[in-house]
């Protein structure tokens, strides 16, 4: 005789048995993150909300194997991970991450997000990619970056030194391409070039910054950057630098200003690709696409801080004041 409670053991454990072979057997999906697991992100909360609805829900239809990194240089090593776990898909967050992925293959399928020109990884068009890789780009990076020192000086008129602060490692990603030395020429801006090897720089390169009478900060947003948004929220109100930022997410630690793709977007708008590579498509015939959605965050708690006044007329334009 079966007592009452093995008997709904049994029940239990034969229900949950079906779902554990369910999700041994879903196709894998392995991502490359900035930040880390202990980190709130609404981006990836956006993405495995979409995919749910799209019928790809974690532990039934689908397995997800996440990889995070704080560090450009990591990536590497976790793409080559993720690789050796044969996923059916690969999703890499950011240049850093994406650059990894297809280096570490070119037959397993890729979508990037948010990457910057795609062209230098090897896609042949935005058409038609013609590889294993595509995805969405943030957009063309000197267009934002012109964008980004036209309403810094609109924030701030009387600027005219502008620190370049960006990760060394991302020698790709150099911020010092004509036309954004051309853009800070026709504001009357001076840019200064400052490198972040790792996050025990920041303290140093704030001071440089102050020593070269910088007067305002532009950040190149990286892994590192995103990972020390305190630390550097903290450096940019201590040496009272008021800072521009590509994605919001240093605004909303204490930074000034943020101009950049809608991240949370592109994350959502991520889910599609996966769900037609999952469903047979191949990534050489999905069409790249770029940004729709552009956001201007401002700080005013910072902006008071720093004893600065926003134009009224620039607040107007704001996606988000944070107050």
């Amino acid at each position: 005789m079966i007592s009452r409670r093995g008997f709904l053991g049994g029940s239990v454990a034969l229900l949950a048995a079906p779902l554990a072979v369910a999700a041994q057997q879903a196709p894998r999906l392995a991502m490359l993150l900035t930040g880390s697991p202990t980190t709130p992100s609404p981006e990836h909360e956006a993405l495995m909300k979409q995919l749910g609805a799209l019928g790809w829900i974690e532990g039934q239809q689908l397995a997800v194997d996440r990889r995070w990194s704080d560090a450009p240089e990591k990536f590497a090593h976790l793409a080559a991970d993720a690789v050796r776990a044969n996923p059916a898909v690969i999703l890499a967050a950011g240049p850093d991450a994406t650059r990894a992925a297809r280096q570490a293959t070119s037959t397993i399928p890729i979508v990037m997000i948010a990457a910057t020109d795609p062209r230098v990884m090897g896609v042949a068009s935005f058409a038609r990619p013609g590889g294993n890789l595509t995805g969405l780009t943030i957009g063309p990076p000197e267009t934002v970056n012109e964008k980004r020192l036209q309403l810094l000086k609109e924030a701030l008129p009387t600027v005219t030194r502008v620190a370049v602060l960006w990760d060394v490692t991302r020698s790709a990603d150099a911020p010092t391409t004509a036309p954004m030395a051309a853009a800070a020429r026709l504001l009357g801006l001076r840019l200064q070039h400052l490198d972040v090897k790792s996050g025990r720089d920041f303290d140093a390169t704030f001071a440089a910054v102050k020593k070269q009478n910088a007067e305002c900060l532009l950040i190149v947003e990286s892994p590192r950057a995103v990972a020390n948004r305190a630390l550097i929220a903290e450096l940019g109100l201590k040496h009272r630098l008021p800072m521009m930022s590509q994605f919001s997410r240093i605004v909303e630690a204490g930074g000034l200003m943020s101009y950049g793709p809608d991240l949370t977007d592109l994350f959502r708008r991520a889910a599609p690709y996966v769900d037609k590579i999952l469903k047979g498509a191949k990534p050489a015939d999905l069409p790249v696409e770029q940004p729709t959605k552009f956001e201007l965050v401002i700080n005013l708690k910072t902006a008071k801080a720093l004893g600065l006044t926003i134009p009224p007329s620039l607040l107007l334009r704001a996606d988000q004041v944070i107050e």
